[in-house]
């Protein structure tokens, strides 16, 4: 069973459903769409939709609809694959994307602070372990971070480059 959970915790009433050929949207749901069809819809005008990136697609191609995005996708196919850590950093710093990004997929708790540093703020959690421990507030993590990140550094007092959780 797939539980949604933010930083205040689970969520009971998510609107957003990925679609694909079996799982469409309903008429009080939210519909998560693969990019090629993301892009087709907000080029003929339609906004509120939200947008599924897989590992291998290219998140620059959502640049000039930035706008109209809604909440993105970010996918975990499996927890060796990390290129959504790259596409949940772009979107946040280059592309100045504000709104809400999701993981979706293989979310396992490890990462859940990893994911948090690089602008993820959602996530589409079904592992048990993770479940457990996000519903017990038990996050594991590090301190000290030395590389720069989407998301701001509690504690600006230090160097531009080293950060504190």
């Amino acid at each position: 069973m797939t539980k949604i959970w933010k930083e205040t915790g689970f969520v009971t009433d998510d609107p957003w459903v990925v679609e694909n050929e079996e799982t469409k949207a309903g008429s009080n749901e939210k519909a998560i769409l693969g990019l090629d069809a993301f892009i087709e819809k907000a080029s003929s005008g339609d906004s509120g939709l939200g947008v599924l990136i897989n590992p291998a697609d290219d998140v620059t191609r959502l640049q000039p609809f930035i706008e109209q995005v809604s909440l993105v996708a970010v996918a975990f196919p499996a927890f060796n694959d990390g290129r959504a850590f790259s596409h949940a950093s772009l979107l946040r710093a280059r592309l100045g994307y504000a709104k809400e990004i999701r993981a979706v997929g293989d979310v396992l708790i490890d990462q859940v602070p990893l994911m948090l540093r690089c602008g993820i703020d959602s996530f589409a959690v079904s592992n048990e372990t993770a479940l457990r421990r996000l519903s017990e507030g038990r996050l594991p993590g590090i301190d000290n971070h030395y590389q720069p990140t989407a998301r701001p550094s509690a504690d600006a007092k230090s160097y531009s480059w080293r950060r504190v959780s």
